[in-house]
């Protein structure tokens, strides 16, 4: 067995979001988003508002971290990142319960497997749509809602090393990974003179629920051979890095993409 082969405990938090008002988009289940919107909360974040399509798996999350942090600290509303209206009433949720953005996570995005030959204009564009689409228009809307406030906000993207490492069928996700990676850096420059900070995250390979729905058992052994560490990482190990992204650890960090890997080149 190698070194590192079995996931670590979750750390204790350390309060490196007491008092922020966080916006998690795609937070629904147990991937990212979800991991996501459970590290904030233990870091002292004062509120969540998580937003997702799929409203089952919405109010059931949010449930469930009402009953464990509070419900007064929680809450959600469906949003779909395609339509600009929904993206709106996602920011202006948070705005309405804690008078502020202090953070937003762009969590939400669209796989599939597909060979270029085969891929259609619907299969293209609707991965890029939601991908990088709906990560322009929260990004948008966040940095009106910040341009406003005294200590500015930060916003962290969820990018994907895909966006740098070509893998067959993943041609539509990978132009839209790379195109979050340049809207991070090209946004940054903007925030920085609103007084907002973004950087993304660029994870390898984290399992849940979605990625089995997407992904062949084959394929998924083959990549989880592929990482240093011989597993795969767990979602909350990627959520500490959007955490630390999202803290005043990174108080000097602006327009970087962070890997969260341990893949081979």
């Amino acid at each position: 067995m190698r070194a590192g082969s079995t996931a670590p405990e979750v750390p204790a938090p350390h309060g490196l979001l007491a008092g922020r008002c966080v916006v998690v988009t795609a937070a629904a289940g147990s991937g990212i988003g979800g991991a996501t919107a459970r590290r904030v909360l233990e870091e002292g974040a004062e509120g969540v508002v998580i937003g997702d399509t799929h409203e089952r798996r919405l109010a059931e999350s949010a449930r469930a971290l009402a009953e464990e942090f509070g419900a007064a600290r929680v809450h959600a509303v469906r949003c779909d990142v395609t339509v600009e209206e929904e993206v709106g009433a996602l920011l202006d949720a948070c705005t309405a319960r804690h008078g502020r953005i202090d953070v937003l996570v762009n969590n939400a995005g669209l796989g599939g497997t597909a060979e270029l030959v085969e891929m259609t204009d619907e299969q293209w564009s609707r991965v890029l749509d939601v991908t990088l689409g709906g990560t322009f228009r929260c990004t948008r809307a966040a940095l009106r809602a910040m341009r406003g406030q005294r200590d500015g906000g930060v916003i962290v993207n969820n990018a994907s090393v895909v966006g740098w490492r070509a893998q067959r069928g993943q041609a539509h996700y990978a132009a839209a990974k790379a195109g979050v990676m340049a809207l991070t850096r090209c946004a940054a420059l903007e925030g920085a003179e609103l007084g907002v900070r973004v950087n993304a995250v660029a994870p390898s390979l984290a399992m849940h629920p979605n990625l089995v729905k997407v992904t062949t058992p084959e394929l998924l052994a083959e990549l989880t051979a592929k990482e240093a560490f011989g597993r795969y990482a767990e979602p909350w190990e990627v959520a500490n890095v959007i955490v630390f992204l999202a803290s005043d650890y990174s108080s000097y960090m602006t327009g970087e993409t962070v890997a969260v890997s341990s893949r081979h080149p």
